[in-house]
Order: structure tokens, then C-alpha cells, then sequence
């Protein structure tokens, strides 16, 4: 019975679960579809409304939550936001701190609005001045007004107040967008700065920026290529050529319109040396900067500016030097300011009528021929500046200005120092009349008068251009109408010298290009017919190939193999050591041991077929002191190998070097003949600039003295090499020793047969003597007094008188030329005693003298092996290091290569790219100038 009931209540529970479950379910779906479940299911009715409304009071209670928090959270980050954006902003705008210095602050505005109105009220007081409304009213009461017409004014002036109005609308709206684009302009430097601020801490370089070239500092960049050339038509540009007499002011005049003191003074001495070639141009900043330096001067300080005129008098001191006192060199600068006008003016020396004995004596003649050469081009305009407190009469450059332009096409005439004209003529009409153009012979397309200071050095440009204007305020030339106001103030002058300049430039600039497209068609036509096939290289450009096939011929000479720089080390050293080694070594050896051989000389008288001559015993050739030999020749050696051979083995070695290079460059296939003097110079000298390291000689020292010590021949091959070295020296010495013996006793009978040589009266005497001589048959170096006396008797009987000096000076050769013999017979038979030498150990002493050429080569070959591996380890890397800097040298020295790189191939390549440079310039001119049109 429990189970039953037990069964019954599980059974119910989960029913009654189930059931709530899906009601729980069904008014969800009532709430959100609006359709009932009691279609599938029937609903309690008493539940139903209860829960519905309880979920809909809960779901909107929680929704309010739900907006309260979105709306503070919303309210709280988006002030976040705008506050970030804000500080972004405000730090991107530019400082406008500067401002402050400008505007006025509340006190001072409150000072002026007050003294406005005070000067207000007082011009009303005196003139009477009504208010505008007042006046405006008084005028309408008394006249009649129209009733179409409005009670405040009228339709005119309605209008003309919209119009007014509307203007300053536009001007307003004008100055924002300005304003707009400036702010824009400001934060894109900003932001480029930020950039290159993180570049520069990153450690990096910001890209360089690419700055847009003014149209004047594109003309000035073709005159600078056509400096130096100015032969033809080619080359003739416009520009502003100063002239005048010296001291008459010209560069007073140039500096007023440069609108700076940049050039030196000197009290009565001449300044101007050289042609000075200045582009003015405009810029935000007042600087000036030579053409071949990046310095900028800042012309607002007065150090720079000190600097400046330094530098400008250095460099004309360094173009006159060698005696001159002018130069043709010009010195070319740059000077960039606000209002400054654009065009290029060259300032000359002044013209002089007397030369002073410290001047070269061709100055004058000089200064003119420059002077003309600059006027003579036809599209040169002329600034004649003329001295105004000297007599007219005094003046040289208004004859030279009148030749060059007769019509005055291209003259503008200056009257300089006009305050002190005035002050010194008596009768001021002379002024008038030089500025009409009536007192000079010359014409001229304009005449002006100006005042350039009151001969003061420390006066500002301001102060001089004030100082002139408050003069010609107060001047009689204006008073009295003499002048117009046109032609005063340097002002004035600069604007009408820079129209007329940019006039000549627009109506010329066509020509010359189309005048370079010529030249450059007939140089490229010259080319392909006389140069077919071949690249078109300039001085620069071949130089450039000649250093690197220098340079990677210097690399190969530490690739050469070791027994190839071993021979010709051995080589070198050997042409350099034999002439010692004979000389000073084996001939004092061979001699001291056949003086010291103690043999009786026997004088034996006996009776010739002919005559009765005296003959002496023959000394036996083979009796030799073979121990005195070899104690003269370790002398001799060690000496050798301590004072000199160390220095000849260095000799030697660079020798070997020059002779390796050579053969390297001789090996170039690819190598143009063009360039060869270039190679050879830069090879010449840096091996006369390479030295070897001292420590390498007392090395060489070193292993040369151990070298020296062995004194046995270990193989059968180092004496073969030994006998076959001396062999070939004895040979070479006998052959210039019968040379020698030729020349004194002349030619033999083959010659006189076949080449109908004849001897001479000196050389047949000579001839006797050596007969003589050869028949007494001594062996001895020297003669003995006995022997030179019964030679000269035998001459005396056969009619030839001779002295002894004469017999002694002769002995020398033939002495020479027997032993050579003799020592050529003892080397053929030491050549085969290698067995007998080998069984004595090395004590053996009749073959003493292969030992000793053998002791010799042991040590020049020791000596070719330490300077092959000093070569490989030093000396080629210093070699390639002096290379480099006479290649360095050689390229900053045009005149060097101009010398050494000519011919007419390089002459026309160097053309060719300056005509393609100017035409390329010209262009890019022309097109920047059409645009500016």
C-alpha cells in the first residue's frame, strides 16, 4: 500500500513540474509574439495576468538599469576621448608665441584707442569736423528727400555701403583661407620634424630633401659652366658687367644692392683683384655662400660678415699669385635676402691710367683687356659707374664703354658720391647735364645719380640708405627740378638694372640654347666618324678606370707565385751585387794571394832575332796562396754583408717590384693606350715614395751574416750552380774587359778587313805596349819597378816613348783580361773535383774560388726568400697604400691630368659633356622661365 501511494506522489510531482516548466514558457512566447498557448494547452487563467505583468514590471526595471549604467559609461569615455583628441590637436598647432611680441597687450591697446580719440577730438576742434550721422542728417534736412528713398541715406549709398561691406566680407574670408593654408603648411613641417626627430634617435639619417631652385640660381648654375669658356658665340649669356675707374665706387654700388658689406676695404690700394661674380636671389634669410663651398654666411652678424670679407680678400690674394696683381680667375658667390632683386652682376677691377712700381708691369694693360673681354659680349649689360666728385674729364671707362657699345643699347650710366658733387660744383647744371646724357660722349639707356655713405667703413647698409634718401629730400637737384625723382636712390637703380637684365635673359636665352644644340650635333657628328665604336670619356672618367686597373693590379702582385718572385728576387739582387762582388771582393782577394807567393824572379838576358830585348821569367799562373785568399775573401764578405749588401738587397727588392708591376701592366690586355702615361706616373711615384721598414734590413743582416758562414758545398747540385755562376760572371767581365782593351788599342784585323775600321796614332801606341806587355807574361796585379823598366827600354829600341804611369795604366786591362782567362780554365777543371772535394770534407782549398761564388748565392738566395715573404706581408700592402694616396693626389690635380690624359679623343669627350651640361642646364631654364611667364 505505501508503494502505491508512494508511486502515486512522484507521479504527480513530476507532472506538476513539467506543467510549470511549460508555462514558464508559453508566456514567454504570449509576452514576446503576442499569440496565446492556449491553443495548445489550456492555461490557468488565475496565473496567467500575475505573472505576465510581474516578468514586464522586472524586464523594464532592468532595461533602466541597463540605460543608466550605458549612459554614464558612454558620458565617461567619450570625455576620455575628447579630452586626448584635444591635447592632440593643441600639441600638432604651431607656437603662435611670437604673436605677443607683435600685438599689442590691454594697457598699451587702452593707451592707444586713447590717444586716437584724443586726436580725434582735437582735429574736430580744429577743422571743424562733424560726425559722420550728424553730417549725414544735415544734409538730408537740407534738401528735399524723396519718399521712394529711405530716411537713413540713399540708394547710392546703400549701395556703396553693401559693396564696402561685401569686400570686407571676401577680404576676410581671403585672410582665413590663408591663414588656413599657413596652419596646414605649419603642421606638415611639424609632423616632418616629429619624423626626422624619430629617425635621428633611432640612429638613422632622415632622406635628404629635394629644394626647388630659384630661376636665378638656375642661370647663375649655367654661367658657372661656361666660366672659363667664353670662346665664339657659345657662352654669350646675359649678364650685369660693373666697369668703372678705381675708387669710383662700384662695389659701394654692388654692396647697396646686395644690401650688405661684403666685400674688403682698402685706404688708396686696390681691392678688386679678380672678377667677382655675385647671384642675388631672393630667400627668407639674408646669407651668402661661395660657389665651391657649403658655409653660410649670416650677413645680419657682424662676425660672418667679418669672416666673409676675410675669405674673399684670401681668395684673391691666392689667384694673383706668381708676380701678378690682377687675375682672370673668377670667385663666384651667392647672396640670398628678402627684396632682394634676381640677376647676376660681375664686379671688375677698377680701370687705372698710372701704375705704381709694386704692380706687375702689364696691370694696366691687363685690367682693360679684361674689362673689354666682359663688355665685348653682345648681351653683357653694361653698369658704367662714374665718379661724381672727380672732373668728368679725369675719367678712363667712359672712352672703353663708348667702343665696346657705341649706341648704348646695353648701358646704364651711375653717378656715384652725388652729395660731395654737389658740396664741390659751383654751378649744379654739370649734373643735369651728365644725367641727360650731355656732358659725356657715351649713350646710355638710362642715367641715374646715387649716394653710396659718407666714406665711413663701420656705416651700416641702413644708415647709408637713409643718410641717401633724407639727402635727396633735402637735395637742390629736387628742389630746383634739375633731377627727376626716377633716376636717384640705388634703389631705383637695382629695379631697372634687374628688368633690363630679365629683359636681355627672355629675348637671348633661345638663341644660345638653340646656339649649344648645334655645337653639340657637329662635336657628336666629329665623334662617330673620327672615334667609331668607342665610349665617350672625359678626363675624369678614364682617369677613374686607369686607378681601378691600377689598383687590381696592385692586388695581383701579392697573388704571384713564390718561386717566380724568388728568381727575380735572385735576378735583381745579383745584377746588383756582381760589379761588387768582382770589384770589391774576388779581384783584391786573387790579387793579395798572387802578391804574397814567394817564387825568385830571375832576370834573363838574352838576344832576339831582331833586336836584344830583355825578357823576365814567367811566374807559374797556378802559384796561388790559396789560404790568403780565403782569409781577404771573409774579410772582404763580412764587411759586404754588414755596411752594404743589406741596402742593395732592398735595392734589389724594390726593383724586383717596379719590374713586377711593369709586367703586369704589360700583361693588361683590356688596357687602353689612352691612359697609360697615367699608370706609369702613379706606378713611378709611389715606388719613389715606398720605403722599406728599417727593421727589415737589420733582419736581413742578420740572416745574410749566418748565410755567409757555411763555407761547404753540400750537393753536387749547389756546385754545378756555383761553378755555372762563376763561369757566367767571368764571362760577362772578360767581354767588357775586351771591350775595354778595344777601345784603347782599336779595332783588330776582322775589322779592318771587313768593316774598313782603321786605329788611331794613340791607339797604335797602345797597341805596342800590350804586345809588350803580353809578351813579358807577368801574372802580378801591379808591376814591379824592374819590369815596367825593361818594358819601357823594349818600346825606347822600337821607336815608341812611353812613361811608366802610361805602361801601369795600360797593365790594368791586359792583367785583367789574362787572369779572367785563367780563372775560366780553374773554374772548367773545379767543375769535374766535386768527388775530390766531398772526400776531403770540405778542407780542400785549389777550387776555393767556386766556394766562394757558392758562399755568395747561398746568401742571395737566403736574401730572396726574406724579401719574398717581407713583400707578402708588408711591403705590398705599404706598396698598395702609397698607390692609393698618389691616386688620390693625382685626382685633385686637374692640371696633372690634364698633362698626362691629351690627345685630340679626350679633348673632344671633355667637349662633348660640357656642351651636354650647358644645353641640359639651358633647357631646364628655359622650361622653369616659360612656366614663371
Amino acid at each position: 500500500m505505501s508503494r502505491i501511494l508512494h508511486n502515486r506522489l512522484r507521479s504527480s510531482l513530476k507532472k506538476s513540474t513539467a506543467w510549470s516548466c511549460f508555462d514558464k514558457r508559453a508566456v514567454a512566447f504570449s509576452i514576446w509574439t503576442g499569440k496565446s498557448m492556449l491553443l495548445y494547452k489550456p492555461i490557468d487563467p488565475i496565473h496567467i495576468p500575475r505573472r505576465k505583468y510581474g516578468m514586464l514590471i522586472a524586464r523594464a526595471v532592468r532595461g533602466v538599469l541597463k540605460i543608466r549604467y550605458l549612459v554614464l559609461g558612454g558620458a565617461v569615455g567619450g570625455g576620455m576621448t575628447l579630452n586626448k583628441k584635444y591635447s592632440e590637436w593643441k600639441d600638432g598647432l604651431p607656437d603662435m608665441g611670437w604673436l605677443n611680441d607683435l600685438l599689442p597687450d590691454n594697457d598699451q591697446w587702452n593707451r592707444f584707442t586713447t590717444t586716437l580719440l584724443d586726436a580725434k577730438d582735437r582735429i574736430s576742434d580744429q577743422f571743424q569736423i562733424e560726425p559722420a550721422p550728424q553730417k549725414i542728417q544735415n544734409n538730408l534736412q537740407s534738401r528735399p528727400v524723396p519718399s521712394s528713398i529711405p530716411a537713413r541715406g540713399s540708394a547710392e549709398d546703400t549701395a556703396a555701403y553693401e559693396k564696402r561691406v561685401h569686400a570686407l566680407q571676401e577680404e576676410v574670408l581671403a585672410l582665413q583661407a590663408r591663414y588656413q593654408r599657413e596652419l596646414q603648411r605649419l603642421e606638415q613641417e611639424n609632423r616632418e620634424l616629429r619624423q626626422q626627430n624619430m629617425l635621428l634617435r633611432q640612429g638613422r639619417q632622415p632622406p635628404p630633401r629635394k629644394l626647388k631652385r630659384s630661376l636665378i640660381d638656375m642661370y647663375s648654375a649655367v654661367l658657372d659652366e661656361l666660366s672659363g669658356w667664353e670662346s665664339g658665340e657659345a657662352g654669350r649669356l646675359p649678364r650685369v658687367v660693373v666697369v668703372g675707374d678705381q675708387s669710383a665706387g662700384k662695389t659701394s654700388v654692388l654692396e647697396m644692392i646686395a644690401q650688405a658689406r661684403i666685400f674688403p676695404r682698402g685706404a688708396g690700394e686696390m681691392c678688386t683683384r679678380a672678377p667677382v661674380k655675385v647671384t642675388l636671389s631672393e630667400g627668407p634669410y639674408h646669407v651668402a655662400q661661395f660657389r665651391d663651398s657649403s658655409r653660410e654666411f649670416d650677413l645680419n652678424k657682424e662676425s660672418d660678415l667679418a669672416d666673409l670679407r676675410k675669405e674673399v680678400e684670401l681668395r684673391m690674394r691666392n689667384s694673383v699669385r706668381g708676380g701678378r696683381t690682377v687675375s682672370s680667375d673668377v670667385i663666384a658667390m651667392s647672396v640670398r635676402g628678402p627684396g632682394l632683386p634676381r640677376m647676376v652682376l660681375v664686379d671688375l677691377p677698377g680701370v687705372i691710367s698710372t701704375q705704381t712700381v709694386d704692380m706687375a708691369a702689364d696691370t694696366r694693360d691687363a685690367i682693360k683687356q679684361m674689362t673689354r673681354t666682359y663688355m665685348d659680349n653682345p648681351n653683357a649689360i653694361i653698369l658704367c659707374i662714374q665718379d661724381g666728385s672727380v672732373d668728368a674729364e679725369r675719367s678712363n671707362v667712359t672712352d672703353l664703354v663708348s667702343s665696346c657699345d657705341p649706341q648704348g643699347k646695353r648701358t646704364i650710366f651711375v653717378l656715384t658720391k652725388v652729395d660731395l658733387a654737389e658740396e664741390n660744383l659751383a654751378n649744379p647744371n654739370r649734373i643735369r647735364r651728365i644725367l641727360e646724357g650731355k656732358l659725356f660722349p657715351m649713350k646710355a639707356l638710362g642715367y641715374y645719380a646715387v649716394v653710396t655713405g659718407r666714406s665711413r667703413k663701420d656705416d651700416s647698409i641702413q644708415s647709408i640708405r637713409e643718410y641717401e634718401e633724407r639727402f635727396f629730400r633735402s637735395s637742390k637737384l629736387f628742389k630746383d627740378g634739375l633731377v627727376t625723382p626716377s633716376q636717384v636712390t640705388t634703389r631705383n637703380l637695382s629695379l631697372a638694372v634687374a628688368e633690363c637684365f630679365w629683359r636681355m635673359v627672355r629675348a637671348t636665352v633661345e638663341q644660345q640654347a638653340d646656339a649649344f644644340k648645334a655645337m653639340r650635333f657637329n662635336l657628336e657628328t666629329e665623334w662617330k666618324n673620327t672615334f667609331p665604336r668607342q665610349r665617350e670619356l672625359d678626363r675624369d672618367e678614364l682617369f677613374e678606370r686607369a686607378r681601378a686597373e691600377l689598383l687590381d693590379q696592385s692586388a695581383e702582385v701579392s697573388a704571384v707565385a713564390a718561386a717566380a718572385w724568388e728568381r727575380r728576387l735572385q735576378d735583381a739582387l745579383w745584377s746588383a751585387a756582381k760589379d761588387r762582388v768582382f770589384a770589391g771582393i774576388y779581384l783584391p782577394a786573387a790579387a793579395q794571394a798572387h802578391d804574397d807567393v814567394a817564387l825568385p824572379v830571375m832576370q834573363v838576358k838574352y838576344k832576339h832575332k831582331a833586336a836584344g830585348d830583355v825578357m823576365l821569367a814567367e811566374v807559374d799562373p797556378y802559384d796561388f796562396d790559396f789560404n790568403k785568399f780565403n782569409t781577404v775573401v771573409d774579410i772582404k764578405l763580412r764587411e759586404w754583408a754588414e755596411r752594404e749588401l743589406p741596402t742593395q738587397s732592398v735595392l734589389a727588392g724594390r726593383e724586383a717590384l717596379r719590374e713586377e708591376f711593369s709586367a703586369l701592366m704589360a700583361r693588361a690586355q683590356d688596357s687602353d693606350p689612352v691612359y697609360e702615361p697615367v699608370k706609369k706616373e702613379a706606378v713611378e711615384e709611389a715606388l719613389r715614395r715606398h720605403t722599406w721598414e728599417e727593421r727589415a734590413q737589420d733582419v736581413l743582416r742578420v740572416l745574410q751574416l749566418n748565410a755567409l758562414q757555411d763555407r761547404c758545398v753540400a750537393s753536387r747540385a749547389d756546385w754545378d750552380a756555383a761553378v755555372s755562376l762563376m763561369e757566367t760572371a767571368l764571362k760577362e767581365k772578360l767581354s767588357a774587359v775586351d771591350e775595354e782593351l778595344k777601345s784603347l788599342t782599336g779595332p783588330g784585323l776582322r775589322e779592318k778587313w771587313l768593316y774598313w775600321q782603321s786605329t788611331s796614332e794613340e791607339q797604335k801606341r797602345r797597341g805596342e805596349v800590350r804586345a809588350e806587355l803580353e809578351r813579358l807574361g807577368s801574372s802580378r796585379p801591379t808591376l814591379a819597378h824592374d819590369e815596367v823598366v825593361a818594358v819601357r827600354d823594349n818600346l825606347r829600341r822600337r821607336g815608341v816613348e812611353v812613361d811608366n804611369d802610361y805602361i801601369r795604366e795600360t797593365w790594368k786591362p791586359v792583367y785583367l783580361k789574362h787572369f779572367l782567362e785563367r780563372a775560366q780554365t780553374r773554374a772548367r777543371d773545379c767543375k769535374k773535383s766535386f768527388y775530390l772535394y766531398s772526400q776531403q770534407n770540405g778542407t780542400g782549398k785549389e777550387c776555393c774560388e767556386v766556394v766562394m761564388f757558392w758562399r755568395v748565392s747561398a746568401t742571395l738566395r737566403t736574401t730572396a726568400n726574406a724579401l719574398r715573404q717581407q713583400i707578402g706581408n708588408r711591403e705590398a700592402a705599404r706598396l698598395d697604400r702609397d698607390l692609393r694616396e698618389v691616386l688620390d693626389e693625382m685626382a685633385g690635380d686637374p692640371e696633372l691630368k690634364q698633362k698626362l690624359l691629351s690627345g685630340r679623343r679626350v679633348e673632344l669627350a671633355e667637349e662633348l659633356k660640357r656642351v651636354r651640361q650647358v644645353q641640359e642646364k639651358l633647357e631646364e631654364f628655359i622650361e622653369a622661365l616659360n612656366k614663371e611667364k
